[in-house]
């Protein structure tokens, strides 16, 4: 099943989400065609139930889908969706086919069955048919599913890389389902779910770079030979190749243990490791494309600026180090290597 997830994602980003078509979508152009060709060949559903539609598909098979939406810059809320959809299907409401995106942000307030307050920073929301967040209720927390369309307005942003992050303000909008949070969840289950998905992401798009870097290092000519024959370049194409190597162990390796329950442990060391290398790449990559690398017309800065954004969405590196290192202070000498070794057990204490 990976396999067949990766060779048909692959094929489809490739052919369709382009240089062109990415930067199409930056002007605020649905991508209708892309969107329909995912939807087509069932990867919008690929983690939900069969009698929804999907394949069931774990996260450890999900991994591949995500990472592939984040080599070639995807530029729909696809692995947004593939998150809703799990929560929804794991609070008994079951997966929705359509557009449907996450919310992590969230001022909503319930009074007689009626949601009012904002979702904030919402991935596509102007876009998206459907949007899932979690609220306070009087017995805890509730799973919620909300249209967009219901919203009193939509104040549109867009985050570094020009993906749409919008604001949703509801006034007494009645939601189209809600279920309790299982316990076994925690409230900020949305946050640590975006923070797996951004680490995907961001190894794809690691993975990416370091192709294009390697390919123009390969080309670019100086005193009659290619750039890539000197040895300080070919020392940052090395620490490259490391940190995307690096991020995308450590992705997979959050997505395996995620399996039964989403491994906060693991999660949080690998948005620390992704977002680090992250910084490293985008510094590498343009240093080694020097002025070509800053134009609107080479694809570089496509990936670049999706890195800046994605590293600081779901957590920043820094939030994320602060529970890590709260884990290891609370568990002791003694607890230090099952710590480590048997991180997957491990939950943090996630807040918004």
């Amino acid at each position: 099943m990976r396999e067949l997830f990766e060779s048909t994602t692959e094929r489809l980003l490739s052919d369709i989400a382009t240089p062109e078509y990415v930067r199409a979508a930056e002007q605020d152009v649905w991508p209708a065609d892309l969107w329909r060709a995912l939807e087509e060949n069932g990867i919008t559903l690929a983690g939900a139930p069969e009698e929804a539609g999907g394949a069931e598909a774990s996260w450890a098979d999900l991994f591949v889908i995500v990472r592939a939406a984040g080599q070639h810059a995807a530029p729909v809320p696809l692995v947004e969706m593939l998150l809703g959809n799990w929560l929804l299907e794991q609070c008994g409401i079951g997966s929705r086919s359509g557009i449907l995106t996450v919310a992590t942000d969230s001022t909503l307030t319930c009074s007689a069955g009626a949601l009012s307050g904002e979702l904030r920073y919402v991935p596509w929301g102007r876009n998206a048919e459907l949007v899932v967040t979690v609220v306070t209720s009087d017995a805890g927390y509730d799973v919620v599913l909300l249209e967009p369309a219901a919203a009193e307005r939509i104040v549109e942003g867009v985050n570094v890389a020009g993906e749409p992050r919008d604001i949703l303000h509801f006034s007494a909008a009645l939601p189209l389902a809600s279920a309790p949070l299982p316990a076994r969840l925690s409230p900020s289950v949305l946050l640590a779910g975006g923070a797996m998905l951004r680490s995907a992401q961001i190894a794809g798009a690691l993975t990416a770079i370091m192709t294009l870097t390697s390919a123009y290092a390969g080309e670019r000519k100086q005193f009659g030979r290619p750039i890539s024959a000197f040895q300080a370049i070919q020392q940052q194409l090395a620490v490259l190749a490391e940190q995307a190597a690096a991020a995308n162990i450590a992705a997979e390796a959050a997505f395996a243990q995620s399996d039964t329950a989403l491994a906060t442990f693991s999660i949080a060391a690998a948005k620390v490791s992704t977002s680090d290398a992250a910084s490293q790449a985008t510094s590498i990559g343009h240093s080694v494309h020097g002025a070509i690398g800053f134009t609107q017309e080479y694809s570089l800065h496509l990936l670049t600026r999706r890195l800046w954004a994605w590293r600081s969405e779901f957590g920043s590196s820094t939030y994320w180090s602060k529970l890590l290192g709260e884990a290891v202070c609370n568990a002791g000498a003694e607890g230090f290597w099952p710590l480590i070794t048997q991180s997957h057990n491990e939950q943090l204490p996630i807040s918004e």
